[in-house]
């Protein structure tokens, strides 16, 4: 057990801490580390553990965690409310997705290596703290800055794990999503690379309940999107029997996402959208269109086939192969 696990072991009463994890330093001498919150509740229960960034761009999960945790009272808790702000707090100083100083995606990089490079270290400093302590792991993101979209859920499924789909799905219900897009570790149209490092699948492979979810656009606040995500923690801790009053919050199915692509430009030039994003659009449906620097038009970026906008670009200045939109091609109502 960790220093925040020994914290909330402790029996004395109920209680918050704050402080930082230490991970290492840099040249200069100035510490490496991760702030954390810890809330102790009265009496003992469930322990939910909010991640408030493990990309450095991706702000509006940092700031509702944080609300959240400041609003609570753990005189009425049982159980205890952990907020780690930023699993990666150079990538935060920077204003960049990675760590400048190994390139690597932290999201990836879990459990980590504790002597690895700086970003495996930081992974296996905070997984180190969250196995044997966490009941339930929310790992917030946002989209590309460059894109907007409606809040959403990404969760995954781990075959040893002994956590259902439905299980989780219920969970993710509670943040008002516009989809829950169930994601294939193995690849196969998702994203390049070692999917299978994300912490929620990693905190899954452990026995403990996690999914992703993606809070608007990077890089910015979002009111709207900081009070969705407010409102699904307290339900999430009402449903884990944190917070009196259980969720107070049900809703009959969840639209699950099967599938999901991506659409990209031809030219490159200037980008107009003309639908939002979340809508749900049929086949050959234009979501905007481009035009080359003399204003002439250049293409109409269309729907192939029925699909939800999971995000959609928002910044007009184009290239060749870049990204249009995010798509899903494949859904259901599931059933909770």
């Amino acid at each position: 057990m960790g220093i925040i696990g020994n914290f909330l072991a402790d029996h004395a009463g109920p209680a918050r801490q704050t402080s930082t994890l230490a991970v290492g330093s840099m040249a200069s001498g100035m510490a490496v580390g991760m702030p954390y919150v810890a809330v102790r509740g009265a009496h003992p229960g469930k322990t939910l553990w909010l991640h408030g960034q493990v990309h450095g761009d991706e702000i509006n999960g940092m700031v509702a965690a944080l609300r959240f945790a400041n609003q609570l009272d753990p005189a009425t808790m049982h159980g205890n409310v952990v907020v780690t702000p930023t699993g990666n707090p150079q990538a935060l100083d920077s204003r960049r997705k990675r760590n400048p100083y190994d390139d690597l995606d932290l999201d990836q990089c879990y459990p980590g290596n504790a002597g690895g490079l700086i970003s495996e270290r930081l992974a296996h400093a905070l997984f180190a703290e969250i196995r044997g302590t966490a009941s339930f792991v929310i790992n917030l993101h946002t989209m590309n800055p460059l894109f907007n979209s409606k809040a959403y859920a990404v969760y995954k499924l781990h075959p040893g794990s002994g956590i259902e789909e439905q299980e989780l799905l219920r969970a993710i219900a509670l943040f008002e999503p516009n989809v829950a897009c169930r994601m294939d570790v193995g690849g196969k149209g998702e994203l390049p690379g070692n999917i299978a490092g994300a912490l929620d699948y990693q905190c899954l492979a452990a026995g403990i309940p996690a999914f992703m979810v993606e809070l608007g656009g990077g890089s910015r606040y979002e009111a709207h999107n900081v009070a969705l995500a407010e409102r699904g923690f307290a339900r999430l801790a009402g449903h884990l029997g944190i917070l009196p009053g259980g969720a107070n919050y049900s809703v009959q199915t969840v639209r699950r996402v099967t599938r999901r692509g991506w659409i990209t430009f031809t030219q490159g030039g200037l980008f107009v959208p003309e639908v939002e994003a979340g809508a749900t659009l049929r086949a050959g449906s234009v979501l905007g269109k481009s035009m080359n620097l003399h204003g002439e038009p250049l293409e109409s970026i269309r729907l192939a086939n029925d699909g939800i906008v999971i995000g959609l670009r928002g910044d007009p200045v184009i290239h060749t192969g870049e990204r249009a939109a995010f798509i899903a091609h494949e859904w259901d109502e599931f059933p909770l």
